[in-house]
């Protein structure tokens, strides 16, 4: 049984650590490398449902992954295991961003055609390029990198880990989403498409797309000769199938309502609102009928009086417009960089400044499990539970508190940034 004494200070416990990565060769809590117990004064633990705080916490990783997570006095720490006690610190999962474009080159041309669907945005990405180094130090730990919404249809995304050294480790999956742009940008494409033409030329590209996921859902559940393959349209069988999601870039009401009616209910494709501002928050019921999640930035508050839109002289938070008319899975995004990507937090901080009832962690789901469930990512990231991956930050309190710093990141298990070892980067 794990009795704690004083309480060592971190920079000792890393140590411990340090040395346990020359003894075995590789990083404690990485695969083959000793075990690691991760001793802190709170553990916010974030599942989508149950307890959400855990008090004097242990956190064993093995292998890459929480092997058990527990309160001091009740967990045991298997022999050999090395012990990391951060005090006062707070540990809670990695940071969760659904929209960003820093992962690599901004080069890619997704305007050539209003239409992209067979674009993939993975053949630019830079491993540890700075803006990803800035990413990790602030605390997000995975982002969907995608491309920009030039087009009505910009092609696909990727989802990928901040802080590992190679594509192949960053990569989480490919394609991460399909990216889909409701306005404005695309209006001003080639000849000057509004928005009644954009609608309409999205519409038929979906149901091209769609036509061709059937034929091959056909074939192998029915037999008989391969559709052509046509990689333009590939995308679309993971899109059917629901294996991935349409992040989708909307702001205004009357966008939003296309986005939920046109994406979500007429198509059935597992949909999300992706900036969700100024008005949108009053399609919440029909985002809730269709079961349509909300990951709001980086226009997170709307000033008093603006023009067209009535806000009775004060200042409208997004997040709390949503949870006022019932909305419970609202997270958080940059748009880096829009807003640099080491700020997703302050993001959360803004919507709470602004309405955002926080009494349940709201502003760190926000962060964490929310955009993790929408993602489809919740076995692997966005909580603290036993079978998920190692992504954990170790911070100075509140991770909703822009006062809060980052000390820590650990990825797979891996230690990818630390601030007792190495200059702070933010």
């Amino acid at each position: 049984m794990l009795h704690r004494s004083a309480p060592r200070r971190i920079a000792g416990a890393l140590a411990l650590v340090s040395a346990a990565a020359t003894a075995w060769g590789q990083e404690p809590g990485e695969p083959g490398g000793a075990g690691l117990a991760i001793l802190t004064q709170k553990a916010l633990l974030v599942p989508l449902e149950g307890q959400q705080v855990q008090d004097h916490a242990v956190i064993l990783v093995r292998d890459g992954l929480i092997e058990a997570v527990g309160h001091e006095g009740d967990l045991v720490v298997p022999s050999g295991y090395e012990v990391l006690d951060v005090g006062d610190q707070w540990v809670c999962p990695g940071f969760v961003d659904l929209h960003s474009h820093i992962a690599g080159t901004r080069g890619l041309n997704d305007t050539v055609y209003q239409t992209n669907p067979g674009l993939r945005i993975s053949a630019t990405v830079i491993p540890q390029n700075p803006s990803l180094q800035l990413a990790v130090a602030g605390g997000v730990s995975t982002i969907l990198f995608i491309p920009g919404s030039g087009s009505n249809l910009g092609g696909q995304g990727v989802l990928l880990k901040t802080g590992h050294d190679s594509y192949e480790e960053m990569e989480i999956r490919n394609p991460g989403s399909v990216k889909i742009a409701q306005g404005d940008n695309p209006t001003r494409w080639g000849f000057g498409m509004r928005r009644s033409m954009m609608a309409w030329n999205l519409r038929q590209e979906l149901l091209r797309g769609v036509e061709y996921a059937r034929a091959w859902l056909k074939h192998e559940t029915d037999g008989g000769p391969a559709p052509r393959r046509d990689i333009r349209f590939d995308v679309f069988r993971d899109l059917v199938a629901r294996k991935i999601e349409v992040s989708t870039h909307t702001q205004y009401y009357h966008l939003v309502l296309t986005t939920i009616t046109m994406l979500a209910r007429d198509f059935g494709f597992a949909t999300y609102i992706d900036h969700g501002s100024f008005d949108s928050y009053l399609t919440t019921p029909l985002a809730l009928e269709n079961k349509v999640n909300a990951i709001l930035g980086p226009r997170e508050v709307m000033p008093p009086s603006p023009p067209r839109f009535d806000t009775d002289g004060q200042v409208q938070g997004s997040a709390w417009g949503f949870q006022k008319l019932g909305h419970d899975r609202i997270g958080f995004n940059t748009d880096a960089p829009v807003v640099p990507q080491e700020e997703l937090s302050v993001q959360a901080a803004m919507g709470v400044r602004y309405g955002m009832d926080d009494r349940n962690l709201e502003g760190v789901r926000g962060l964490t499990c929310i955009p993790a469930v929408t993602a489809g990512l919740e076995q692997q990231v966005g909580s603290i539970a036993p079978g998920l991956q190692a992504d954990l930050l170790v911070v100075s309190g509140d991770p909703v508190d822009p006062r809060t710093s980052v000390e820590l990141v650990l990825q797979d298990g891996q230690v990818v940034y630390d601030t007792r070892k190495n200059r702070r980067r933010w």
